[in-house]
């Protein structure tokens, strides 16, 4: 197995649909612009009330990016 380094950098995604919607906003605009995403970490949860229903969800995430050779 060859060694790695990975570069961390934190998004946040939103969506009026799910937090896991969110996620999937924040690496789909992420992959873009970013190569070699390779793993993610939820770090924060967050949702905008009204009227006692959740209205909108906001995901916080650790990305790790590989770096190239």
């Amino acid at each position: 197995m060859s060694e790695h380094v990975y570069k961390l950098i934190e998004l946040t995604g939103s969506s009026p649909q799910s937090s896991d919607d969110a996620v999937r906003v924040a690496l789909t605009k992420a992959a873009k612009t970013l190569r070699n995403m390779h793993w993610f970490e939820v770090t924060e949860t967050r949702g905008h009330i009204e009227d006692g229903k959740v209205l909108h969800w906001q995901v916080t995430l650790k990305v790790g990016l590989r770096l190239e050779e």
